[in-house]
């Protein structure tokens, strides 16, 4: 009986078998191995010393396999294929050991989303760097995921078909009025809410497209309301609190809200729905697979999420 551990068998004699199996003959598969018809020949013989049996039949048709020689070829086709994926498998842990995965996000979820999925990513993978690109326009993630800047997005839902996209919550906007504010309810009429001058982002944000189509719906035009644009969320919520004026935004982009800042829910609800989203089509490292995995187990307790 072969002993293993005796065994002088060698991958290239394997491939050699495989090739003369396919082209059936020996200077077709020397010509494809990019090698000489006498090396070929040469892997063949040593082979089928080391076994001890006849692998191919030899004649002026060329190289067929004897019943045997089928079995071999069948066993050889097994090892390099398991030799592939032991290959494949070391590559996919190696590529989690070192990297960097790039996240292109709107601020609220850069703030109150991303690091605790950070948190669980590195205790996972502390080999690879994330890098955080804060935008304040969720158009401005997407064309960083178009261009290839970022692997991974947070954006508004939905969205073009160029993107994969998952949901991950729903983010409700809330009028936040100024403490001087009488309010009897959680809900607010448009009435209380333009009582005050508006602080709202500027024109080009998208945000602010999105809350000026929403009230021109109801019929209601603000551009004389307008008191101030400010595109800073934080800033937006200092200036209520100093009683500057009311606004309309995002709840998560307004956390944490001042005790002293009245938040309540419009007359006509608004939410947004966030998404994580990648460039369709695109070749993804494992890193970034493992990061969106992550992704998919995290949620924010300061929103009402999707279920």
């Amino acid at each position: 009986m072969l002993e293993l551990s005796n065994s002088q068998i060698k991958l290239s004699q394997l491939r050699a078998l495989l090739a003369v199996a396919e082209y059936g003959n020996f200077s077709e598969a020397a010509l494809r191995l990019d090698l000489s018809q006498s090396a070929v020949s040469h892997a063949i013989a040593s082979l089928e010393d080391e076994l001890g049996i006849l692998l191919f039949s030899r004649g002026r048709q060329g190289a067929s396999p004897t019943p045997v020689g089928e079995q071999v070829i069948g066993y050889a086709e097994k090892i390099l294929q398991l030799l592939e994926e032991m290959v494949a498998a070391a590559k996919s842990e190696k590529s989690l050991q070192s990297g960097t995965v790039r996240v292109a996000c709107i601020r609220s979820a850069a703030t109150h989303i991303l690091p605790s999925a950070i948190a669980q990513f590195r205790r996972r993978s502390p080999g690879i760097a994330i890098d955080i690109l804060e935008h304040f326009d969720h158009l401005d993630v997407e064309k960083a995921l178009r261009e290839g800047q970022a692997d991974v997005g947070f954006t508004h839902l939905p969205t073009s078909a160029e993107f994969e996209t998952w949901e991950i919550l729903r983010d409700e906007y809330v009028a936040l009025l100024p403490p001087s504010a009488n309010l009897r309810q959680n809900q607010c009429t448009w009435e209380e809410l333009f009582a005050y001058p508006l602080i709202v982002p500027s024109t080009n944000n998208a945000c602010f497209t999105t809350l000026r189509n929403h009230l021109l719906s109801a019929s209601i035009r603000i551009d004389h309301q307008v008191a101030y644009q400010v595109n800073e969320d934080s800033t937006v919520v200092s200036m209520v609190l100093q009683g500057l004026g009311a606004t309309i935004m995002p709840r998560l982009a307004a956390e944490p809200i001042p005790s002293a800042v009245h938040a309540c829910s419009l007359p006509v609800p608004l939410e947004r729905i966030i998404g994580v989203a990648v460039l369709a089509n695109t070749l993804l490292t494992p890193a970034v697979f493992t990061f969106l995995d992550v992704l998919r187990g995290v949620k924010s307790p300061a929103v009402k999420f999707a279920s």
